[in-house]
């Protein structure tokens, strides 16, 4: 059975590297707590915006979605789901909400992560959640030839129980001896979660609430206002590539932690780098929507959707983005490229 140890080897991963992603954050994160005290009312448009797109994302990496409109009503409680997909957004609601308000009293044991699975299936027929897998599952990937190929064998369903016992022991110990940084061993306990793959269904969506709640345990709760798991979404394909790297040998103990540990960690240093940008953006600019509409274009480069400056700018309403662009468009300052859904904007 594969057994873990977080207590000696997490010093190995300290590459310069990855030093250097975790200084990143540290800094920022260091800036957290004035924003969260002083900024009550910006954060509270950041937070349910967040929360829609949290739900959005994770479920539409598993290929379950709904309408942006019949989604925004569930994830406000607005309308009960009536079919399979919009269950499980339901369910993802329900348990985002637990994590956020409950994060400080939800330990790291089987138990809870029973419950919580539990919970993302509430609105399914009774048995789906809340138990170990009751077969052996296996990741597999579609090959050129149009067959599925087995990329990785994750832990038996008869090892299950014991190896997710052993994780969450491994996991707390580390933690109780705070020798190394609570980020660094999140990382680590989510890839190995989804390297036991623990769950009938449902092993993504965990790892990614997981994700959250050792965030927030450890004092990182940039996921409440910006969403890691649309990040994670935007970067889907570099997601599976870095888990295919990282798992290469895990069943044996000789699987290099460094790829995922890399990816993790670039997306919470991009998730602090826009809640920075988000809240001083809105605080130097609030008096004016529109001058925050043009100030997008003088901070990217490249092409510019609606969407991209409704992430921007979550409290300024697509009426405004879309009257702000039309202004642009007759002043000549920006141009309009592709068509469709694949309609964006570039700078002049």
């Amino acid at each position: 059975m594969r057994t873990f140890d977080y207590t000696l080897f997490p010093a190995k991963l300290l590459t310069p590297e990855v030093s250097s992603l975790l200084s990143a954050i540290h800094e920022y994160r260091g800036k957290q707590d004035l924003y969260v005290t002083a900024k009550r009312d910006i954060l509270r448009t950041l937070l349910e915006v967040a929360v829609i797109q949290s739900t959005d994302a994770s479920n539409r990496i598993e290929g379950i979605f709904t309408s942006d409109e019949r989604l925004k009503e569930l994830v406000e409680k607005k309308i009960e789901p009536i079919n399979r997909n919009e269950k499980e957004i339901a369910g993802y609601r329900d348990v985002l909400a637990t994590i956020h308000e409950n994060y400080e009293y939800i330990p790291v044991t089987p138990n809870s992560i029973l419950q919580l699975h539990r919970d993302l299936y509430s609105f399914q027929p009774s048995g789906i959640g809340g138990h170990w897998k009751n077969s052996d599952n296996l990741i597999a990937e579609k090959g050129p030839d149009g067959q599925n190929h087995v990329r990785f064998k994750p832990v038996s369903a008869l090892e299950t129980p014991d190896t997710m016992d052993w994780l969450c022991h491994a996991f707390d110990g580390a933690i109780r001896q705070g020798t190394h940084d609570p980020l660094l061993l999140s990382a680590l306990f989510v890839f190995d979660f989804l390297c036991v793959h623990p769950f009938n269904d449902g092993n993504g969506r965990m790892s990614r609430l997981l994700t959250l709640l050792l965030l927030y345990r450890g004092g990182y709760i940039v996921g409440k206002y910006i969403s890691l798991e649309m990040l994670i979404e935007k970067s889907k394909q570099t997601y599976y590539e870095t888990l295919q790297e990282s798992s290469s040998g895990w069943n044996d103990g000789k699987n290099d932690y460094i790829p995922f540990l890399r990816y993790l960690l670039g997306i919470v240093l991009k998730a602090y780098r826009e809640f920075s940008d988000r809240v001083e953006h809105t605080v130097l600019s609030r008096s004016n929507k529109s001058e925050r509409i043009r100030l997008v274009f003088e901070q990217r480069l490249g092409k510019i959707s609606k969407r991209d400056i409704a992430d921007a700018c979550p409290d300024i309403s697509i009426a405004m983005i879309e009257q702000t662009l039309k202004q642009m468009l007759d002043e000549g300052v920006i141009q309009k490229v592709g068509a469709g859904k694949n309609t964006a904007y570039v700078k002049r």
